[in-house]
C-alpha cells in the first residue's frame, strides 16, 4: 500500500515533528515546577540527553513519542512506504534508547519514561491526563523507585 501523500508532502510533515519542548512536555514541566520540583533540561553530559534532570532526586524523565521509539501500543504502526528505511531508522532508535537507559542506570540515575499514549489516543489528545501524569511523576520522584513507565492503560 502506498502513502496517502506524495514524498515531498510527507517530508514536510515529518520535519515539523518536534523532538523536544513539545506541548505535553512543557505542560508537565510547568506543573512540576509549580509544585517545587527544580530541574535542568537536555543535559549533554548524560547518555541520551534526558528531557528533564532532577539532580536532587537523582532522576531523569524521558518523554517518548510512540512512533519514534517503537512503543508497543495502539499509536505505533510500521510505515507502509520506504519500509527498509523506516525499519533501520526506528530499530536504531530503539537500540539507542536501550543503550542510553542502561548507561543511565549504570550511573545510578532513576528513570521515568512518559509515553505519548499516556495523554493521546488514536482519536485525540486528552489534556486532562496531563494533571494525572504530573501527579504520578511527582509521586515517583519522591518515592525512590528506580524505574517507572507511564503509558496508556491496555
Amino acid at each position: 500500500m502506498a502513502d496517502i501523500v506524495d514524498a515531498s508532502t510527507r517530508s514536510i510533515m515529518m520535519s515539523r515533528i518536534k523532538a523536544k519542548n513539545t506541548k505535553p512536555e512543557v505542560l508537565i514541566r510547568k506543573k512540576l515546577f509549580a509544585n517545587g520540583f527544580r530541574y535542568r533540561l537536555h543535559d549533554k553530559n548524560l547518555p541520551g540527553k534526558p528531557d528533564m534532570i532532577f539532580q536532587k532526586y537523582n532522576a531523569v524523565i524521558l518523554f517518548n513519542g510512540c512512533f519514534w521509539h517503537v512503543h508497543d501500543c495502539e499509536l505505533f504502526r510500521w510505515p507502509l512506504s520506504r519500509v527498509k528505511f523506516w525499519k533501520n531508522k526506528l530499530s536504531g532508535n530503539k537500540k539507542r534508547d536501550k543503550e542510553n537507559i542502561e548507561a543511565l542506570k549504570n550511573l545510578d540515575w532513576r528513570i521515568l519514561i512518559i509515553w505519548e499514549c499516556s495523554y493521546r489516543s488514536t482519536k485525540k489528545k486528552d489534556w486532562k491526563q496531563i494533571d494525572v501524569i504530573a501527579g504520578k511523576a511527582m509521586k515517583w520522584l519522591k518515592s525512590g523507585r528506580s524505574h517507572l513507565e507511564i503509558r496508556s492503560a491496555p
